[in-house]
């Protein structure tokens, strides 16, 4: 049995993982929000309007779909669960909704937000036009142009974007924007993070947002398939928000293999990856330790993707803790194992997936399946953003 660590501890930790490691300025918000996200999230009220909302708002449930061409291609049975589907086209929606209900009940009037390949800018200056509050999205100067639809939703929707041009002006830079942001207007200002990564309790409570996702997959496969288990589960990490969620149902159920796909980039021996599970050390990145691409005397070292949404350095405790453990496992896929993947989804199920779900797809010809088996993959969004990536590449 697996010593698996998936609720953090008072502090914040996944057995070595986690914790708030803030500016002292910071310490207010990170405490505030500490003492009252759990009671927020259990109470009968934020249940009924969150439910509410994710049913009649952002379309839940996803379906999951039975992928017949790939089934035969890979002989086992292959599951989509369809997050592209989702309003907004992610799975990011289902963050956004809950937080903005937490951050209403904090009294916060103006929410920030980062954003790589812009699905959780979207998510966030949607859930912001719904709420009628103020909302600025920080976005890297390199994923403003390669994701310049998305800008033009998030504008559209009224929020105010700015560039990150720090770095090599992509997710992580976009990042340390918000965060002195934060700092700079810590009493009126709710900070809306993304992904399963920052200090705690951020990864707890993205978790659990998440979570709707592999809770749904249980009812349906049940359905479906006849078992609420799955004997895998398939998802990309970059943050590793719906690698969470995904898996988050069936980490204590020892039968189902949780497999996480990172981006390579141009290989993990190329200098020119994201594949921080793969090529990092411990260290701390965001206010959280976990698993880092750094340099010898501690520098982060600057990751590449083709897909935006998983272009960064560190990965979120909760899979750096599952990773230890050995409850999970975590393969890079390279740029070009990505497009081949979507390539193929799109002519077998006509389904165009985001580049960042791509790479999990593209874990189905690593993997050697049993008939019987039943797979899930985790499709967390649309590739309508990355169209133009998709026509540079395949010439169309």
């Amino acid at each position: 049995m697996h010593k698996t660590v998936f609720q953090p501890n008072e502090k914040g930790f996944y057995g070595d993982f986690g914790g708030a490691f803030i500016p002292e300025m910071l310490i207010p918000n990170i405490e505030e929000l500490k003492a009252c996200y759990l009671s927020i999230l259990a109470s009968e009220s934020f249940q009924k309007k969150y439910q509410q909302l994710l049913a009649d708002y952002a379309g839940r449930p996803s379906p999951l779909f039975k992928a017949e061409r790939l089934s035969s291609k890979y002989g086992a049975n292959i599951w989509l669960k369809r997050e592209d589907l989702n309003h907004t086209g992610s799975h990011k929606i289902n963050n956004t909704i809950g937080q903005i209900l937490v951050a209403r009940e904090m009294g916060r009037e103006r929410i920030i937000a980062e954003t790589g390949a812009g699905q959780h800018g979207v998510a966030t200056a949607t859930v912001c036009a719904l709420m009628g509050l103020k909302c600025v999205v920080y976005m890297g100067e390199v994923d403003m142009e390669r994701q310049a639809p998305n800008v033009a939703r998030m504008r559209m929707l009224g929020a105010e974007v700015l560039p990150a041009t720090s770095g090599n002006g992509t997710l992580k830079d976009a990042t340390n924007e918000a965060l002195r942001d934060w700092i700079a207007n810590p009493t009126d200002t709710y900070y809306l993070i993304g992904s399963v990564v920052g200090p705690h309790p951020y990864p707890d409570m993205v978790a659990r947002l998440q979570a709707v996702i592999s809770s749904e997959i249980k009812i349906q496969l049940k359905e479906k398939a006849g078992t609420n288990l799955p004997d895998y589960v398939l998802a990309c990490v970059g943050g590793g928000s719906n690698a969470a969620g995904s898996f988050y149902h069936f980490i204590n159920d020892e039968s189902v293999q949780l497999i996480g796909a990172e981006a390579a980039g141009l290989g993990v021996d190329s200098g020119e990856t994201a594949a921080s599970m793969a090529c990092g050390d411990e260290g701390v990145i965001h206010g959280s330790k976990t698993y880092l691409m750094q340099s010898d005397d501690g520098q982060i070292i600057e990751p590449y993707s083709i897909s935006a949404g998983l272009d960064y350095p560190g990965v979120g405790p909760l899979h750096a803790s599952l990773k230890q453990s050995g409850r999970a496992s975590y393969l890079p896929v390279t740029d070009r194992e990505a497009l081949d993947a979507a390539m193929e989804v799109t002519r077998l199920e006509g389904i165009i997936p985001a580049l960042e779900s791509a790479h999990a797809l593209a874990l189905l010809p690593r993997l050697k399946f049993n008939a019987s088996d039943n797979v899930v993959v985790t499709i967390s969004g649309r590739g309508d953003k990355d169209m133009d990536t998709y026509m540079k590449q395949f010439k169309l």
